[in-house]
């Protein structure tokens, strides 16, 4: 989407409390969850300290995309549960910040991203799917991510996507990304053809087999 980099109010974090946090595979961390007041969406996006978060010259940050489907219940048609998993464990290894942000189908909603999971099984992919719906591509703003991090101290990063578009928005922003640092490519039979479809529409960085 385009980059809207008009000045807005700051942030302040509301509550900060620790969580202990456990992964199906059995793997755990603690995380300190932080709220914010002054979102620019008005919506109830996280951020989680993990591991060494407050002595990290340059912490490791994920914004990572509400996935119902692929968090909660492990859906195979996309990859946010795998790297969602990966991100927690790599940023508890050098110290950062999780953004977990309410933006579920790319900004479109649970209902809509649904929707569009259907018009894929009748053979769009998922960015063809959403504008046949009258949507955008990609209609994630990053603006209140890069309130976040302004309030938690944050304001140099090293990036973990593999998206371009979120290191772009939050640099408008006023957030320096030091490094974009790659996550795992998580590829199945089933997510694929989602996969080489972020590699083709928004050129995300992932080494797909042919």
């Amino acid at each position: 989407m385009s980059v809207d980099a008009s000045p807005v109010a700051p942030a302040v974090v509301r509550t900060k409390v620790r969580v202990p946090l456990r992964f199906a595979d059995g793997w755990g961390t603690t995380a300190d969850v932080f709220t914010f007041t002054g979102l620019a969406d008005g919506k109830e996006h996280l951020a989680f300290g993990v591991g060494d978060y407050e002595r990290a010259d340059v912490p490791l940050v994920r914004p990572h995309s509400e996935c119902l489907t692929g968090d909660v219940f492990g859906s195979e048609r996309c990859d946010c549960g795998p790297q969602l998993r990966e991100a927690v464990q790599r940023i508890a290894d050098t110290g950062g910040y999780l953004l977990y942000l309410r933006q579920e189908g790319r900004g479109i909603g649970l209902y809509a991203k649904l929707d569009a999971y259907a018009l894929q099984d009748g053979g769009l992919d998922t960015y063809e799917a959403n504008v046949a719906l009258g949507r955008g591509e990609d209609e994630r703003d990053y603006t209140a991510a890069a309130q976040m991090l302004h309030a938690l101290g944050a304001d140099r990063v090293r990036l973990l996507t593999n998206n371009p578009d979120k290191a772009a928005q939050l640099t408008a922003h006023g957030i320096t990304v030091a490094e974009r640092v790659p996550t795992g490519v998580h590829v199945s039979s089933s997510n694929v053809r989602y996969l080489r479809a972020k590699v083709e529409h928004t050129g995300h960085t992932l080494a797909l087999p042919a």
